[in-house]
């Protein structure tokens, strides 16, 4: 079958990891502990996917820059407390494997720092499935394209035969961005009403939907 992408960029936290609950868990306990404003689920779970300051500063405008550094380790704390009850979405390895069989290139594109990737690459043991990756700390927060940029830069691959999937409209709005394709998935941080205006290729409403989707137009 012809490849129609050669570059296929997923996000982590809410697309392939089962993290969701737990960052917006953690983002709530963490303003908590600093004084702030408790943000709603609703609202924590906006955030996922943006840099980790950019997003808690948005998740807590009441807390004043001073505390940021405060804010970031309590979410950390909290996050490493429970990052033992964390796993890849059912079917994400085989999806995986799938792809690279057909000889996509396959990149991570996340909010995540490089050390916190790299870290729960290592725990799931994906370390050498991925060609690439980007995180927020080394370039800079969704929405902005400079991660698919610098991905397509690095792969020779132009925004044409660039997919990026994702759960959230960050994801999306970074493709709108770099002017690439898009796939939302629904399982994630958002919800995908917000999905349709930013013009996804395909909406999957879990893992299996996803891979089935992707063997067939991708």
């Amino acid at each position: 079958m012809v490849r129609r992408y050669d570059l296929i960029a997923f996000d982590w936290d809410g697309t392939l990891y089962d993290s969701t609950a737990v960052i917006a868990q953690s983002i709530q306990r963490a303003v908590a502990d600093v004084g702030g404003t408790v943000p709603t689920r609703e609202q924590a779970s906006y955030v996922i996917g943006m840099g980790l300051m950019q997003a808690l500063a948005h998740a807590a405008p009441d807390v004043p820059p001073d505390l940021y550094p405060r804010l970031g380790e309590r979410y950390r704390h909290h996050y490493l407390a429970s990052q033992n009850d964390l796993s890849l979405f059912d079917g994400v390895l085989p999806l995986l494997q799938a792809l690279k069989e057909r000889h996509h290139w396959l990149a991570v594109a996340t909010g995540k720092s490089r050390r916190g990737l790299d870290e729960v690459l290592r725990t799931v043991e994906l370390s050498g499935v991925f060609d690439g990756s980007r995180t927020a700390d080394e370039t800079a927060g969704k929405p902005s394209p400079l991660m698919l940029h610098q991905l397509m830069r690095e792969f020779g691959v132009e925004p044409e035969r660039t997919l990026m999937v994702g759960d959230t409209t960050h994801d999306l709005q970074m493709a709108v961005n770099a002017g690439c394709a898009s796939v939302g998935v629904s399982y994630g941080a958002h919800e995908p009403d917000a999905f349709h205006a930013l013009g996804p290729r395909f909406v999957a409403h879990s893992v299996a939907e996803l891979h089935g989707w992707l063997l067939e137009h991708a």
